[in-house]
């Protein structure tokens, strides 16, 4: 059995991956849970079903999220995740970079230090992809999840195809 050091990372945002901007009227892909009074009206919008899937992965998770600690107080619990670490943004200039790279990226791969890592987000781009390639050592999959449904079977199945071809005991 590997340690948790030796996993993949997946890193993981929060908006549109896991709270869909699709219409709130739309049929849920599962049971949502049900409504807070007072609380944020979108995180109605979480699958609680999302977390135990994410869970049984076998990698590494890691908020790379806006959100930052408050996607442990808040995001968490709501989906039967444990406290995650979290990405810590650096001060970025826009205009750091090539252009279209996310303002995400650089710190994503220094925080992977070499490591194999997944990265779910609906605003990934081709850029990225290059950057990532020309940049990071280790294998990675940067995978742009469509924010008007969140992640759906699809993308699991992306990540779990990937997964199969990292050579990595995940077990």
């Amino acid at each position: 059995m590997t340690s948790a050091a030796e996993r993949p990372l997946l890193f993981l945002d929060v908006d549109g991956p896991l709270i869909p901007f699709g219409s709130p009227n739309a049929p849920p892909q599962a049971a949502a849970l049900p409504a807070r009074p007072g609380g944020n009206p979108l995180l109605d919008r979480l699958d609680p079903g999302i977390g135990p899937r994410l869970l049984a992965l076998g990698c590494t998770l890691v908020w790379a999220t806006t959100w930052t600690q408050d996607a442990n107080e808040t995001v968490a619990p709501l989906l039967g995740l444990p406290r995650l670490p979290v990405v810590q943004w650096p001060a970025t200039d826009p205009g750091d970079g090539p252009r279209g790279l996310h303002w995400k990226t650089r710190a994503l791969v220094e925080w992977a230090d070499g490591r194999p890592f997944v990265w779910l987000d609906d605003e990934i781009t081709a850029m990225d992809h290059t950057w990532v390639t020309a940049q990071h050592p280790g294998r990675s999959l940067l995978h742009r999840v469509d924010p008007a449904r969140g992640l759906a079977d699809t993308d699991f199945h992306a990540v779990t195809g990937w997964l199969a071809t990292v050579d990595i005991d995940v077990s």
